[in-house]
């Protein structure tokens, strides 16, 4: 009897491959940052978005990230052949997003020529304007990372801000009233970044995925469920499918609570992925 043919409609990957990425954790510790993306205080790696793009998409697919920071999505896309849009708030970041793509062109060399790489300065709560632009095309998948509420204005983070400050490193994402990392009410927040990722909707082809990279947050002694609210939320208009489990092990431990209370060092984020169905 013959052997099936495998036929793949959603990425390019091998049998093997796509059996590797069902797994529903993995461990990921990002390579060493480069001195000019150190200045982001939140940088997800290149590495691990390139991973998620080629199993949700096929080469040459449009990739967007709504909140590209220093521009991890767009290198991970450039090396797995996908075009690949980003827009962000900060202007300083944009510009330190379009030298790192720049960069990344020269190395890859001819391969790279026919990708579009856009960097957007600008909000990506009028996803519509943007789309209009700058002519978007209708995106294959969309992959990012919100900022974790205002986890950077929080008070267990003074030891490490003062080690950014000595070192001119920024301490928050920025201090634009927009930014979602500065609104201190968590239902707020919670409003304003679920509107952002449902106004991708129209934007997006049928079935295409989408990838949130989030943790639940820490903060005055309880934990906001961000990664569980935002599931359920967005479950009401796009489908949620699954989570894969990101690990680091290769933090250092803290004592937290140590002989007075439970408090776990938090070492993983959740990977939430909703289809546009």
């Amino acid at each position: 009897m013959s052997k099936r043919e495998f036929n793949n409609h959603l990425n390019d990957l091998t049998t093997k491959e796509w059996l590797k990425f069902q797994k529903s954790w993995f461990v990921h510790n990002p390579p060493p940052r480069k001195d000019d993306v150190l200045r982001h205080p939140a940088k997800y790696p290149e590495t691990m978005a390139q991973e998620f793009i080629e199993f949700f998409t096929k080469q040459d697919g449009v990739v967007l990230d709504p909140m590209v920071g220093t521009g991890s999505t767009i290198v991970g896309a450039m090396r797995a052949s996908r075009h690949c849009y980003g827009i962000e708030l900060n202007p300083g970041y944009a510009e330190v997003a379009r030298d790192v793509i720049l960069r990344e062109r020269e190395n890859l060399g001819d391969s790279a020529d026919h990708l579009t790489t856009e960097v957007i300065h600008g909000d990506a709560a009028e996803i519509g304007e943007i789309v209009a632009k700058y002519e978007i095309p209708p995106i294959d998948y969309v992959i990012t990372s919100p900022p974790y509420w205002d986890m950077l204005h929080a008070k267990g983070a003074e030891t490490q801000n003062k080690r950014r400050q000595d070192e001119g490193l920024d301490v928050v994402y920025s201090e634009d009233p927009n930014d979602l990392g500065n609104i201190a009410d968590y239902g707020k927040f919670l409003e304003r970044l679920t509107r952002i990722y449902i106004g991708l909707k129209p934007f997006l082809k049928p079935k295409a995925y989408l990838t949130i990279i989030v943790k639940n947050v820490k903060k005055g002694g309880k934990i906001y469920p961000l990664a569980w609210d935002l599931g359920k939320r967005l479950d009401e208009v796009y489908t949620l499918k699954d989570e894969k489990i990101w690990c680091q092990d290769n933090i250092r431990l803290f004592p937290y609570g140590m002989g007075n209370a439970w408090v776990s060092n938090t070492f993983h984020h959740y990977c939430l992925q909703f289809r546009n169905e």
